[in-house]
């Protein structure tokens, strides 16, 4: 699987969204499924896709998907 496949699984997983839904412009709270309870939930899922463990930092500026991708190359993953 690739790392884009990867970081789409944990959004539609975490949110209980469609894929087609899923895009750089994807942000937290412009969906309501993307909440508080659904973002811890995302963490979640991208730290066991990826086996990381994400800063604190991170995880509160992880704001949209473009953002999610950004954090993630800081831990070594390419998209």
């Amino acid at each position: 699987m690739s790392t884009i496949e990867q970081l789409n699984a944990a959004f539609v997983s975490a949110l209980d969204i469609d894929e087609k839904q899923i895009s750089d412009e994807l942000a937290y709270n412009s969906i309501e499924e993307w909440d508080s309870t659904a973002h811890m939930i995302l963490i979640a899922e991208l730290e066991d896709q990826f086996d990381i463990m994400l800063d604190t930092d991170d995880i509160i500026d992880m704001s949209s998907v473009a953002k999610a991708k950004e954090i993630l190359q800081k831990y070594d993953i390419s998209f």
